[in-house]
């Protein structure tokens, strides 16, 4: 049963309410959960990634003032709900955006811009990395940005002293611990699941490739030491609490659960930790991680990634960098449109009704097609985008198969991907869907559905993203039994009694999604052609 507002004052004035951050990549926001794990209170923050030097980035000014705004965001909230300035939490935790590349010297100054997962700059690093592990290492992977930095000479090698993840360093802002998640850790540097650590042995052949190139550090110093969900990763120090609340109203002293990789937080918004569960995260990029009973027998598949869950157990993941980001492109023009018509129209408003218009589309897009890639694809041998929009001389060009060609394009990718792993025999008893996208019932939903020819279950909190789930991973950390797995607190305590909606794909959604994806595939391969002409 949920609170009342009345018991929600108590709980916020008690300090025993947990928080949540994470760092997306287009809104840093906040969740605030009671001690039922029921949002209470949300904070935003709008930003973007800008291209940089050739590195897709965000400044370190607005890596640290925009966790302030979100958390001044979540504050005000607080105020207006309940009459209450938040001081005091029981508990708090921050996520972020997975992989990428933060060195820092032994000062703990940053020495380079954070280059996000988005950069496929890591291409000959990855591949010798992979070699050498008989194991796949993505491009985006931190261990990638950090050897492609060796091979390059980069003059801030000799000079590091630690890297990590957005959601570690943010971490180190709050408590001063250089920690992460066993699951974004499993983004950085391969993970032994047997040890829930890094993998000593492939540990010790990346020291000794180094040291041939004339390093000096050995990687097992540079990287932050592993935790899995429930650990307490730290406290929120004084300067931690200055650094989110600048009106110095927070108290320092709440326990700070292991950061986390957006893959991670994802996993235990959806319930999605245990073997045979697996889900999709939607957002700017989409990813589906699929939770292995065992360690697949081919690492070396290269559209699948092989992370953990957030206590260390094998993953089996295909990401993709391309989702959302021409949807928002397009519904921007036509807004742009409307207003050049005289016309205000909101936002919100716009993408409810051009998804549902999306459902009276044909099945097949009506011989409409794109390659929706802002930046490189890999999964399909994309290095740099060039967002492409097709179509058949006979076409039908209504807003209708416009739409629904762009939603089936933002999973294109993550089908292409999906193959694969269907061919290592992996089983799924329960998908789920996450993230913004999922918002319009039923478009995007059976879409995916159709597109993975598998059921996808969507639930009331499928909008309320990582931030949400990460508070969820603060709350487990404070609340559970001795004991008590992460799976079995998510099952008992969070989603026992939580709406659900459940589609089961439909043969012709899946008919005339296989009909569009061989288009796909083809208008890929103009994609390739052009990247090469624009070279």
């Amino acid at each position: 049963m949920a609170a009342t507002k009345e018991q929600i004052k108590e709980q916020l004035e008690g300090g025993r309410c947990s928080l949540g951050i994470e760092y997306g990549s287009t809104r840093i926001k906040a969740v605030l959960v009671d001690e039922g794990n029921d949002p209470i209170a949300v904070g935003t923050f709008d930003w973007e990634n800008s291209l940089v030097d050739g590195y897709w980035t965000y400044a370190q000014e607005e890596l640290d003032n925009g966790i302030a705004a979100a958390y001044a965001s979540l504050k005000e909230d607080v105020l207006q709900r309940y009459g209450v300035t938040l001081r005091r939490l029981g508990a708090l935790g921050v996520s972020a955006m997975m992989h990428g590349y933060l060195p820092f010297d032994a000062e703990g100054r940053l020495l380079v811009p954070f280059r996000t997962w988005r950069n496929t700059t890591t291409t000959r690093a990855a591949h010798e990395l992979s070699r050498l592990f008989a194991f796949h290492i993505p491009e985006r992977w931190s261990v990638s940005h950090l050897y492609q930095a060796v091979l390059d000479g980069e003059e801030h090698v000799p000079s590091i002293a630690s890297f990590t993840t957005l959601a570690g360093y943010a971490h180190r802002r709050l408590t001063g611990e250089h920690v992460l998640s066993v699951g974004d850790a499993s983004g950085m540097f391969p993970i032994d699941s047997q040890t829930h650590d890094y993998d000593a042995q492939k540990i010790a052949a990346f020291d000794r490739l180094v040291a041939e190139k004339g390093v000096a550090w050995k990687a097992e110093d540079l990287l932050p030491k592993v935790l899995v969900a429930g650990d307490v990763a730290g406290h929120l120090t004084p300067e931690g609490a200055r650094f989110l609340d600048h009106d110095g109203d927070l108290e320092a002293g709440c326990p700070v659960c292991p950061p986390e990789g957006d893959a991670g937080t994802g996993m235990i918004a959806t319930n999605s930790v245990a073997p045979r569960t697996g889900n999709v995260s939607a957002g700017t990029s989409v990813f589906s991680m699929v939770v292995l009973e065992h360690a697949l027998k081919d690492a070396t598949v290269p559209q699948i990634d092989l992370v953990t869950t957030p206590v260390g157990d094998p993953v089996a993941m295909v990401h993709c960098n391309n989702c959302t980001s021409d949807i928002n492109d397009w519904v921007n023009l036509l807004v742009d449109y409307s207003h050049a018509m005289g016309q205000e129209v909101d936002k919100g408003q716009v993408f409810t009704t051009l998804f549902n218009k999306a459902l009276e589309g044909e099945k097949d897009a009506g011989g409409l097609v794109s390659t929706p890639f802002i930046s490189g694809e890999t999964v399909m041998g994309v290095q740099t985008g060039y967002p492409l929009l097709a179509r058949r001389p006979d076409a039908r060009l209504t807003i209708a198969n416009f739409m629904r060609e762009h939603i089936m394009a933002a999973f294109g990718a993550l089908a292409v991907g999906n193959e694969a792993l269907r061919e290592e025999g992996v089983k799924i008893d329960r998908l789920y869907g996450h993230g913004g996208i999922f918002k319009t019932p039923k478009v995007a939903q059976s879409i995916l559905a159709a597109a993975l020819d598998a059921p996808v279950t969507v639930m009331a909190t499928a909008g309320e993203g990582g931030a949400w789930g990460q508070a969820v991973a603060a709350s487990y950390m404070i609340h559970k039994e001795e004991g008590e797995s992460l799976s079995h607190y998510l099952d008992q305590k969070v989603f026992g009694d939580m709406e659900q909606v459940t589609l089961e794909p439909d043969p012709a959604d899946v008919e005339g999604y296989r009909a569009w994806l061989a288009d796909f595939r083809r208008a890929n391969e103009a994609e390739k052609e052009l990247e090469r002409q624009m070279a």
